[in-house]
């Protein structure tokens, strides 16, 4: 049943990460047909913004080697959009060789996450983004930011809302269309996010370009991403079947599940595109791959011997 909720959007997108950080990090090398399926299945589903693969080198994410040739073999539609992360002048390079429009960066809050995911100080890391920046904004490019621990870091605990608005507003300056806001080991708390959101927008980053990120560690990621909501947000990432967590934060678990996401998003009548049988069956075909079940609780529920 639907029961709309007052304050909240009509209408809210969906960035699908499961090809690209639902994946990133599996031990076992997914072949590049079941991930050019995989990213089929999501947009039969009607899935319209689907983060593909990374232009990371390959020594750093085995996982996402195949890049250029996922990505030459995947269907095309004026409807879909295959964004994909890129780390570095020369990911950039990878990324316009191959036709990308699209493309994202990823941020740290904190310094021993930018070291260790980056190896690089948060100065140092937003330098080396903004020649790409830069770069992907003359040749026309659309171009998102992610920031990370944006409530919490495993090692250096609580992160001041001030610290975050600090480096989204550096990011932003930069020429990004899109921040992607990354509660990366799920910590967060609807408050908190609702405080963010505020601060935000007294820097002048309106939720017109904001998007959210959220992990379910704790399991706030559904309540968090309705105080987003609530906050005016309409952009939130999740990833099909809960795939994903983050291979530099071992306290990261899995992703906000996309099916979770549509059913709390339809039943308050608030329109996705999506149709939630599809992505549940899509997301037990891949969990079959990986020989593991689901880990969303909608897909569990909507699956066969759970009738």
């Amino acid at each position: 049943m639907r029961v709309p909720l007052s304050g909240l959007p009509g209408r809210v997108t969906i960035y699908e990460v499961g090809p690209r950080d639902g994946l990133q990090n599996e031990k076992a090398v997914v072949p590049v047909d079941v991930k050019s399926e995989f990213v089929t299945r999501l947009a039969d589903a009607g899935l319209r913004t689907i983060e593909t693969t990374s232009f990371v080198h390959p020594k750093w994410v085995p996982q996402l080697a195949d890049a250029e040739q996922l990505l030459d073999i995947l269907p095309r539609s004026p409807q879909l959009r295959y964004p994909v992360l890129v780390p570095n002048k020369r990911g950039l390079e990878r990324a316009l060789s191959n036709g990308v429009t699209e493309i994202a960066v990823f941020g740290s809050a904190t310094e021993t996450f930018a070291r260790r995911n980056l190896n690089r100080t948060v100065d140092e890391s937003l330098a080396m983004f903004a020649p790409v920046v830069d770069r992907a904004r003359a040749e026309g490019l659309w171009v998102r930011a992610y920031v990370s621990m944006v409530c919490g870091d495993p090692w250096e605990g609580d992160v001041p809302i001030s610290q975050v608005v600090s480096v989204a507003s550096r990011l932003m300056d930069m020429g990004c269309s899109q921040l992607s806001l990354g509660d990366t080991i799920g910590v967060g708390t609807p408050g908190h996010v609702t405080a963010l959101i505020g601060a935000l927008g007294e820097a002048g980053i309106g939720t017109e370009r904001l998007a959210v990120h959220f992990h379910d560690t704790y399991g706030q990621a559904l309540a968090n991403t309705l105080a987003a909501l609530q906050a005016g947000v309409t952009v939130v990432d999740a990833s099909a079947g809960g795939l994903g967590g983050c291979p530099y934060a071992e306290s990261a678990t899995g992703n906000l599940p996309t099916e979770d996401l549509v059913w709390m998003l339809h039943g308050l009548g608030v329109d996705t595109g999506v149709d939630l049988a599809k992505l549940a069956e899509t997301s037990r075909w891949m969990a079959g791959h990986l020989g593991r079940p689901s880990p969303s609780r909608v897909v569990q529920a909507l699956s066969p011997e759970s009738e």
